[in-house]
């Protein structure tokens, strides 16, 4: 089973929102930061739902997706859901 990384995340994240430089949380985690305190607008992360869903093969419902605020919580969704699907 293919299972998504944060670091993974991250790099679609980038990709999603054309930022080159990876974005640090300054003394802490940043998978652990809130996507809005990360600099990722609601257009990024709509762009970042259907590229999971596309890489992943996984359906992730609007309202679960918009519960996950931040890169550690979105991870282990998509992860719950491709668990579901195996």
């Amino acid at each position: 089973m293919n299972q998504l990384t944060t670091d993974r995340l991250m790099e679609i994240i980038r990709d999603c929102a054309g930022e080159g430089d990876p974005i640090e949380a300054a003394g802490g985690r940043p998978e652990d930061l809130d996507f809005a305190a990360l600099g990722y607008d609601s257009l990024a992360l709509l762009e970042t739902l259907g590229r999971l869903e596309r890489e992943f093969g996984v359906a992730i419902q609007e309202d679960e997706f918009a519960r996950a605020t931040t890169p550690a919580q979105l991870t282990t969704l998509v992860n719950r859901l491709l668990a579901a699907v195996s």
